[in-house]
């Protein structure tokens, strides 16, 4: 059975997909065109033409389809048009190598990186995506540190995930990136030399994204999203849009209860705004129900697609303190922190190393002290702020609207030190 398993992921399915696909919106007519690519086969050298190597899983057909017609407009809103491709347009000349057929799981990773990288444009950033959420994200004085902080902040969900620049990559962090194992790494462009120090791994899939110099103008683009139901029915929506652009877009908490007004009474330094408008245009690309926390332009820890706030709350603060010591642990020892208390168990390490990290996490309370709280929908209770309030973060962005959100701004208030709040007015769901 798991040589079966092991033989399916390295099997190219065949798919049984058209080759075009036509889709009216009454009189309108969208046309796609289904994208394959001839790839010699890493082991044979065989040039096979196929498309997506599998879908989620294998065993699961799949296809890539490229929007080449079609200018739909609905109401007041006029969808993206044509010959707008980002990774529905890679050709073979942009996997500047290809590894292998690449899967759907791959693809999907770079277009959310991308989905949160066109609100990034203030630096050198980096997104690094795993199973279609993000691991971590950074910004940096440079590519190669925005790349160091990117993979720090979860270097153990960055094993086989995907990273996005949007700077072209240089011999520095081409010499970084080639430590880790990565399945996928996209941007705009590669430097003279770096893109032999990343082909030393052989299956990993170096992609040049065609129009990453145009990136930040997808933030203003609507495009239809389809949502399949298991009857095979369709929801059908537009695309969201983050109306957040600037810190100016940020508004200050304010909330009526009962015929009085709660205000917040600390408002965020200029760190924190910057922060808080960070957080948000990362929180773009979370599943829902989420809750993240970042500090200086990097992304601590990250909640994601929780039932409930307060507990999606607490799931951030735990993965913010168990990647503080294992970035720790591996800065001091070269080793994960799981093996580290491993070694311990068995006698093989002393137990003060692992009790100094520990005791180091606590006291930096896992890197949140000072860091901003991003919440893609309002907090129904108080309880939400409140656990992330003991860890000493000091601002808060949500979207307001909660009944009680004179509840929330109270708690911000009475913290000591006081707590920064500002609203968004917009959700930020992601199913």
């Amino acid at each position: 059975m798991a040589d079966d398993l092991k033989k399916m992921y390295k099997t190219v399915m065949d798919d049984h997909f058209p080759k075009d696909l036509t889709i009216l919106f009454g009189d309108q007519v969208l046309t796609y065109r289904k994208k394959s690519w001839k790839i010699p086969d890493h082991k044979s050298g065989e040039i096979i033409e196929k498309g997506l190597r599998y879908g989620e899983n294998p065993g699961q057909e799949a296809a890539l389809y490229e929007l080449i017609q079609g200018n739909l407009i609905l109401g007041d809103c006029q969808f993206i048009e044509p010959e707008n491709g980002l990774v529905s347009a890679i050709s073979e000349e942009e996997m500047v190598q290809s590894g292998k057929h690449p899967g759907k799981i791959n693809l999907t990773d770079v277009d959310n990186a991308l989905n949160i990288m066109k609100y990034l444009h203030a630096g050198p950033a980096v997104v690094i995506v795993k199973h279609n959420n993000p691991c971590g994200v950074a910004y940096g004085p440079t590519l190669l540190e925005a790349y160091e902080k990117a993979d720090m902040a979860d270097r153990i969900a960055a094993f086989g995930g995907c990273a996005l620049f949007n700077q072209p990559v240089d011999k520095a962090t081409a010499e970084r990136i080639s430590e880790n194992y990565l399945e996928v790494v996209a941007a705009p462009d590669y430097e003279a030399g770096s893109v032999e120090i990343l082909s030393k791994r052989s299956n990993l899939r170096i992609v040049r994204v065609p129009r990453m110099d145009r990136l930040s103008q997808f933030a203003f683009k609507r495009f239809v999203d389809f949502k399949s139901l298991i009857d095979g029915g369709l929801i059908v929506q537009q695309s969201p849009l983050n109306q957040i652009r600037t810190i100016e877009d940020l508004k200050p908490a304010v909330s009526e209860y009962q015929g009085k007004t709660y205000t917040i009474e600390r408002k965020p330094t200029e760190q924190e705004y910057a922060d808080l408008l960070f957080g948000w245009q990362v929180e773009q690309g979370v599943t829902s129900n989420s809750v993240i926390y970042v500090k200086g332009g990097v992304t601590v820890g990250i909640g994601t697609g929780e039932q409930d706030r307060v507990g999606v709350a607490e799931i951030g603060i735990f993965k913010a303190y168990t990647k503080y010591a294992d970035a720790l642990c591996f800065k001091r020892h070269g080793v994960p922190y799981k093996d580290l208390a491993l070694q311990v168990e068995k006698g093989k390490a002393d137990r003060d190393r692992l009790n100094e990290i520990d005791a180091n996490t606590k006291t930096a309370k896992g890197g949140l002290i000072g860091a901003s709280m991003v919440s893609d929908a309002f907090f129904p209770f108080r309880d939400g702020v409140d656990v992330a309030i003991k860890e000493q973060i000091s601002a808060i962005v949500q979207p307001g609207g909660s009944m009680r959100d004179f509840e929330v701004i109270e708690a911000c208030n009475e913290a000591d030190p006081q707590v920064s709040m500002v609203f968004t007015g917009q959700r930020a769901f992601k199913h």
